[in-house]
């Protein structure tokens, strides 16, 4: 039988490498006479690696000078837009902090922005009586102790500070704050927040606002990456387009021809393998020896003798070590790459998603519901929650990849952290994007859309929980899992301290996650806790309703 395989050189099958990144020049050398010998590729500090990092210039700024910065960006769009400060500090949060990009959309379509950003065209001054009723209390105050944001609804200053407090305290949200008018969506700048909220509430109100020009700008070169740090960044970009797992690929899956070293793949047929021109040199696949010296005696076509009887012996456990070591690499790689591929996707579709809602829809199911568009801001806080989600979620699969492997005890509680918080998010998102269609595909008001609001406010919060315990415990290193190694003891005692922060729910989600392990070394007993219909948040048997979302319990 003349028989010969259907080959493909490897440095033909590069170009097409799903994890290459599509770089130019980072396929294998085609060249004929090179060695085909690998090093560890899968080392990240490399000299060509270390001289990448060198070169690049960092300036690492004080948060005195991150301050100073989102100063001057407010002041340059406040001078060239003839806005107030508080206007274009709205402006800037609103469009990532980019003062190009407020320029642009301002000047292209500067009705279309004040609308989205909440801006009366025109600020409506209060009634200019001795005393007016406030909208939330419906006390009737003096002028002077009421004030009102730029549509003119005058409120109490009492009212205004608990309004303002609670946002504030309900988190990042509060950047987004809207006039208490249920059918009103003026922006609430920080002008009204410096005013009237007291001592605590500004300064936790800054720290929003500072956070949010660190993350939502681009300062690093890369997007916003928290909770891994721009070195564990920086490494895995550079990975994703590196030649190393190019070379990983070739070590795991192909072979030297044993004359001119090309690389060759071998997909399926029998064990006489006739190299590419011009090499043509006909050999064994598994000894790798020339096929002149083989034929019936050696195993025919689909077996070699001299291969078996020398792998014994233990003349290719080398090869073999190191072409297994580079398949488990490449497969563990795949494993991180993929997942953190799919929520990058995912975001991306979030994003698109919630400009949709932000453009019509929201419109459409106001219209629908017979409810004003600022009562629906729970669904926008919950698809802004799942784009932030998406984006934390995409970057701890980098974090697990550095994640050294002996330290078992810390990847055991990271799998954990993480798992939660992928369970809670693929619940919202599930409820944010399937369950609201059903009601902008109502014709008339639904009866139980007051608990979709109920529910999806629910799994928002309790999402949010989750993502904060976890990136908490990745930006401090892991550090409450105790030197024991074991899967019950090591969990056991990390998940009250590391779930529980300042969160009223964390040792409830510590006693959910071990329900759902089935791990009975955790000291969960299923009949002291009870599990929301709405929102799935775990409660203690004691509670009459959820303690996260309000809802009921039958």
């Amino acid at each position: 039988m003349d028989s010969e395989d259907d080959m493909h050189d490897a440095n033909d099958s590069a170009d097409d490498d799903f994890y290459s990144g599509g770089e130019a020049g980072l396929a294998a050398s085609d060249d004929g006479d090179a060695d085909y010998d690998f090093a560890d590729h899968d080392s990240d500090d490399s000299p060509e690696l270390l001289s990448h990092r060198q070169q690049q210039n960092y300036c690492i700024l004080s948060e005195a000078g991150i301050k100073q910065r989102q100063e001057d960006d407010i002041n340059r769009v406040s001078t060239v837009l003839s806005i107030s400060k508080s206007e274009a500090c709205a402006l800037l949060r609103s469009y990532n902090w980019s003062v190009s990009k407020v320029h642009d959309e301002w000047f292209v379509d500067e009705e279309r922005v004040r609308k989205v950003v909440g801006f009366p065209e025109k600020r409506i001054e209060m009634p200019n009586d001795r005393e007016l009723a406030c909208g939330i209390c419906f006390e009737n105050c003096p002028y002077a102790s009421m004030s009102a944001a730029a549509c003119g609804h005058p409120f109490c200053s009492v009212c205004w500070r608990g309004y303002i407090s609670t946002a504030i305290n309900d988190g990042p949200g509060c950047l987004m704050l809207r006039c208490p008018d249920p059918s009103c969506a003026a922006a609430v700048g920080q002008d009204m927040i410096n005013s009237l909220a007291n001592e605590e509430d500004k300064e936790k109100y800054g720290r929003y606002l500072r956070r949010s020009y660190i993350e939502d700008n681009r300062k690093c070169t890369e997007e916003a990456h928290r909770p891994v740090d721009c070195a564990t960044v920086s490494k895995w970009i550079l990975k994703n387009s590196a030649e190393s797992e190019n070379m990983n690929w070739i070590l795991a899956n192909s072979k030297p021809c044993p004359k001119c070293k090309r690389p060759i793949e071998k997909n399926q047929g029998c064990m006489h393998i006739t190299c590419t021109p011009p090499c043509k040199f006909e050999f064994c696949w598994l000894c790798l020896g020339s096929w002149s010296e083989h034929g019936e005696r050696t195993g025919g076509f689909y077996a070699c003798n001299r291969y078996e009887a020398a792998r014994q012996e233990g003349a290719y456990d080398e090869s073999e070590r190191r072409r297994e070591m580079a398949k488990n690499s490449l497969e563990r790689y795949t494993h991180y790459y993929e997942r953190w591929a799919a929520n990058q996707s995912s975001r991306q579709k979030a994003l698109g998603d919630l400009q949709s809602l932000q453009n019509d829809k929201l419109e459409k199911l106001s219209d629908i519901q017979s409810q004003p568009e600022s009562q629906l801001k729970f669904i926008i806080e919950a698809w802004l929650q799942i784009v932030e989600c998406r984006r934390v979620l995409k970057w701890t699969y980098a974090y697990g990849y550095y994640l050294p492997e002996h330290e078992h005890a810390k990847r055991q509680f990271f799998e954990y952290l993480q798992g939660e918080a992928e369970s809670g998010l693929e619940r919202l998102h599930q409820c944010a994007e399937k369950e609201l269609q059903i009601y902008l595909e109502a014709e008339s008001p639904s009866k139980d859309f007051n608990d979709f609001r109920t529910k999806l406010a629910g799994l928002t919060s309790v999402t949010r929980n989750y993502f904060e315990n976890l990136v908490r415990a990745l930006e401090t290193g892991l550090n409450d899992v105790g030197p024991s190694t074991s899967q019950s003891t090591g969990i056991k005692n990390t998940t009250s301290k590391s779930l529980g922060g300042k969160s009223k729910t964390g040792k409830n989600r510590a006693s959910a996650a071990g329900s759902k392990s089935g791990s009975s070394s955790r000291g969960v007993d299923d009949s002291n806790i009870w599990t929301c219909d709405q929102c799935t948040y775990v409660n203690p048997r004691s509670a009459k309703a959820c303690q996260a979302c309000d809802h009921q319990h039958r």
